[in-house]
């Protein structure tokens, strides 16, 4: 097999989406973020797995997933094969979020290659992402032992992102000075005129390296679930749901990123009009630039049931009970 027969995508599916919680509500059943569209059709999670189908095949498209979602997740995947829908007992963070998808991957090929994509964010020119995407999983060979993050150049010094502050380097791949969680005003608007970059949360590894980083972060997280992995397939979904009652919540940035600094790179993504659609005004910021310009936003064919829940639509009806209730007081 060549390297690129070893390419796998990861598509991140299981969170909560509570940040956007007061708004997805609106259709009277809290629905999770990457369940939802823009403009109706296509749920975000679908734009995600075509995102992922233009880097890797589609047999090697596999997607994390809640068993408390799976009335919105099951017609979504369903042109997915069983096998590469890995289901969650809970939504228990990202740190065990992304270690289940990535031991499932290592136990059909311990060569992985892995990108790594959210599943609930939006990209006006997905050519940029794709590109970036491409690079990162070439450039492991570079990065031997090392993880590359894809950084977003900002538009704005936006307090509600992570952000990434690279170290001087005139390599492609720049190395990682730190991180730093939403900052405050005063801190976003200096890291935005220092040239650091927004998080992201994309990213291309070696399977082996990135269970290496658990290893020496959370060691005893990579054990438990490994004595999972070690029972036969019969027993596993009573053992994976008996070891999920008892996990900690872990962050996979904090808890396993932050301290492998050294083992990192960062590749400067140009402005490709990505958010992380976190909040209401960031949706109705996204709507607005689609509704200026309707070719801004060219997603990629894959065939995907359609969304539960219609973003525009919920803001559309959240602004209209706002003002209805402005006009009454």
């Amino acid at each position: 097999m060549t390297r690129t027969n070893h390419n796998w995508a990861i598509v991140l599916a299981a969170g909560d989406g509570t940040r956007l919680r007061e708004l997805t509500t609106q259709s009277g059943i809290s629905t999770p973020k990457q369940f939802c569209s823009l403009r109706g059709g296509r749920s975000l999670l679908g734009d995600a797995l075509a995102r992922a189908a233009r880097i890797v095949p589609k047999k090697r498209i596999v997607v994390v997933v809640a068993e408390e979602h799976r009335r919105f997740w099951e017609p979504e995947l369903a042109a997915l094969v069983r096998e590469n829908v890995v289901v969650q007992p809970k939504n228990k963070g990202t740190a065990a979020g992304i270690l289940l998808p990535l031991l499932t991957v290592l136990e059909r090929d311990p060569e992985a290659r892995i990108a790594l994509l959210p599943s609930d964010h939006f990209v006006s020119k997905e050519y940029v992402i794709e590109s970036s995407l491409r690079l990162a999983l070439e450039s492991l060979d570079e990065a031997e032992g090392g993880l590359t993050l894809l950084g977003i150049t900002p538009d704005a010094p936006e307090t509600g992102y992570g952000w990434i502050v690279p170290r001087e380097s005139d390599r492609l791949l720049r190395p990682v000075e730190r991180f730093v969680e939403k900052p405050a005003p005063g801190v976003a608007a200096e890291l935005f005129a220092a040239g650091a970059l927004w998080n992201s949360f994309l990213f291309a590894v070696k399977g082996e390296t990135l269970l290496r980083f658990y290893s020496e972060r959370l060691p005893e997280l990579r054990s438990a679930f490994e004595r999972t992995f070690g029972a036969g397939l019969d027993q596993r979904a009573a053992l994976l749901a008996a070891l999920y009652a008892g996990l900690e919540t872990r962050d996979f940035s904090r808890d396993v990123l932050q301290g492998n600094e050294r083992d990192l790179r960062l590749e400067i993504v140009p402005p490709c009009g990505w958010t992380d659609l976190g909040t209401p005004a960031r949706v109705e910021a996204c709507l607005a630039t689609l509704r200026e310009d309707p070719a801004a936003f060219q997603a990629p064919y894959f065939p995907a049931g359609r969304a539960a829940l219609d973003l525009a639509r919920a803001l559309g009806e959240s602004m209209g009970r706002g003002r209805a209730a402005a006009l009454s007081a």
